[in-house]
């Protein structure tokens, strides 16, 4: 496998600093962390880059294409140690004092590419949202735009990431896993993401790592990407058990 990435959560410095430890407790390996740009929390996720990027070998942070002001910098051009970032549209805040800008993933891309070039740009896909030809539409629009490759919403499903590859087997991909424990996860899952699950699966932490164990094998096989995203369970309950495929 070439690289793995762990998303973790920057809630604040303090937690920040927290995962990090409970990270390198559980998979000591991991060199690449991605780290999302939430709205309820205040700790940007460029900022929380530049607060552990020493530590690992590349923090790519999320930036909201629809929070970028056209007539302000660009967030992380400045940080000498920043080398990727990661483009995503962003959903509408909850908050309507937020500002947001009638900015496209593509038009966020572009702007990196000429103002600081010394990035390496990658771009959202997400399998669930709408139909296949339109996203894949999207592929091609955001790699004109210069992304150079593309992190996946989570999959939950062999057949769908079987599809996905298929889909995208030419284009550096890190392919997303993150476990659904319970009815509440998966309520959230269907609702806010438009994930269909199988019917067979199962919400349960052991499933879940069954599966990202299998799939994280076969992408490996390949010479692929993955990244895992740790939410709502301890990082060493799903970690731990996935530390010996992730660094072996």
């Amino acid at each position: 496998m070439n690289r793995v990435s762990i998303e973790l959560v920057a809630r604040d410095p303090e937690t920040l600093e927290r995962e990090v430890e409970d990270l390198r407790a559980c998979v000591p390996g991991i060199s690449t962390i991605n780290i999302p740009d939430l709205m309820r929390f205040d700790l940007r996720s460029w900022d929380a880059a530049a607060q552990i990027s020493g530590r690992f070998g590349s923090v790519i942070p999320h930036i909201r294409a629809i929070d970028i002001d056209p007539g302000k910098p660009l967030p992380g051009v400045g940080m000498p140690d920043l080398t990727e970032i990661l483009v995503v549209q962003g959903d509408p805040p909850t908050d309507l004092n937020h500002r947001t800008f009638p900015n496209t993933s593509e038009t966020i891309i572009r702007r990196y590419r000429r103002e600081a070039p010394h990035l390496s740009v990658y771009a959202a896909f997400d399998p669930y949202r709408r139909a296949p030809y339109r996203e894949l539409e999207d592929v091609d629009r955001k790699k004109d735009a210069g992304a150079r490759g593309f992190f996946t919403q989570p999959v939950f499903d062999s057949r769908m990431l079987d599809m996905c590859r298929d889909w995208l087997r030419d284009e550096q991909v890190f392919w997303g896993f993150s476990p659904v424990i319970g009815p509440k996860s998966r309520s959230y899952w269907e609702t806010t993401n438009h994930v269909v699950f199988p019917r067979n699966f199962e919400p349960t932490l052991e499933a879940n790592i069954a599966f990202a164990e299998t799939s994280i094998r076969d992408i490996r096989d390949d010479g692929g990407n993955v990244y895992l995203m740790p939410v709502r369970v301890k990082l060493a309950s799903y970690l731990g058990p996935l530390a010996r495929v992730l660094t072996g």
